[in-house]
């Protein structure tokens, strides 16, 4: 079992504080977005035998076990994540698995550097994530009922967002939610924000259900994306509920944090709140024009006490011990790799003591227990 020492993330719409509380260190002043844990090779998890990279790649069978290897391949198969967000993040879908390994062939096939701006695909692999709320977490979560989101627009009173309110109430619904986002996306920049200018406006003058937006505008002016984040459902996570977002599904995370966990990708295809490129018409490809219910996921308890975030995903399984004070020890060991993460209280791992904010590799078939009173989340795969 190794001690993790992780990467954080200073992303620009990372919260300066949210962090450095959980881990109980001092601010620097500058934003700390995500924490890493996992074997991904932009920023891999540190223990005393090497990177978890190197690790792995020295005695895959014996990290990963023969199962995981056959059929993920000798690399670790998910990235957990602490995620604090004190801004919004883009507006953002994933491919499937097929989208990304035709996406990533074409691009390798003309040439498109790796590391280029442009650049949709960087690797062949899918990216469904779950996010699971540590405090009180807002999102953007999959389309609206299209009828309903016609009339939030028509209630702004915004002269240059009727031709969308008509176009939302036509059908069929996937047609309308297309020719939408299709026209907010292509629109003339200098249009459009005039349009997301007097959109702002109306927000910040009628507040309620509109207030987020003006808050979204306020980091994004001008930004289509921000009339586009209005046709998405807003979901408000309580701690320990989550979300997953398979592929297709529009989303961003707005503020919050929590603890994310997905397959070991970096596809994403932009919609807009970024400075980032944004490929309209491979965004269109991806995209599930459909209205979708955010699906709250609660976790289903088991009766030794685990916790279990069910997905329909092989790469990745999210669970959790919440460990009452006297509670006794808890037996974690799987045929598979693992990742725990304590997020409160004071936890052992093995021989390790875990204090919030700190992450142990277990190895495939290492004997791993848990105590203490806390809160320890159990990332692995399933096969």
């Amino acid at each position: 079992m190794d001690r993790l020492d992780n990467t954080i993330r200073p992303y620009a719409w990372g919260s300066p504080t949210a962090i450095p509380h959980l881990l109980g260190t001092e601010p620097t002043g500058e934003p700390q977005a995500e924490m890493w844990m996992g074997a991904h090779p932009g920023a891999p998890s540190r223990t005393a035998r090497g990177t978890l990279v190197e690790v792995i790649e020295a005695h895959p069978e014996r990290e990963l076990g023969a199962r995981a290897v056959a059929r993920f391949g000798p690399r670790l198969p998910f990235l957990l994540k602490i995620l604090a967000a004190g801004a919004p993040l883009s507006l953002q879908v994933h491919p499937d698995l097929d989208q990304a390994k035709e996406g990533y062939a074409d691009e390798e096939r003309r040439g498109v550097p790796i590391d280029a701006p442009h650049r949709n695909y960087k690797d062949a692999n899918h990216k469904p994530e779950l996010i699971c709320a540590l405090t009180e977490f807002d999102g953007l979560c999959g389309f609206r009922d299209p009828a309903r989101t016609a009339d939030l627009l028509a209630g702004l009173g915004v002269d240059s967002l009727k031709p969308y309110v008509d176009l939302l109430h036509a059908h069929p619904e996937d047609a309308a939610l297309r020719e939408v986002l299709t026209a907010v996306l292509t629109a003339d920049p200098g249009e459009m924000a005039r349009t997301v200018t007097e959109t702002t406006a109306a927000c910040t003058r009628l507040g309620g259900d509109y207030a987020p937006y003006a808050d979204i505008a306020h980091h994004y002016p001008g930004d289509p994306g921000v009339i586009a984040a209005m046709l998405l459902n807003r979901v408000r996570l309580q701690p320990g509920e989550a979300l997953f977002l398979g592929a297709g599904i529009p989303h961003a995370y707005l503020n919050g944090l929590g603890v994310e966990i997905m397959a070991n990708s970096d596809n994403v295809l932009r919609c807009g709140l970024t400075p980032k490129h944004v490929d309209v018409p491979e965004l269109l490809r991806v995209v599930r024009f459909e209205p979708s219910d955010p699906g709250v996921l609660r976790p289903e308890a088991s009766a030794d006490g685990e916790e279990v975030y069910e997905t329909p995903i092989d790469e990745f399984r999210l669970s959790r011990y919440v460990l009452p004070e006297g509670g006794g020890a808890h037996d974690v060991t799987r045929h598979t790799p693992q990742i725990l993460l304590c997020t409160a209280g004071s936890v052992r791992a093995g021989k390790h003591e875990l204090t919030p904010g700190r992450s142990v590799f277990v190895p495939a078939g290492e004997r791993a227990e848990i105590s203490g009173a806390g809160t320890v989340f159990r990332a692995t795969v399933i096969v």
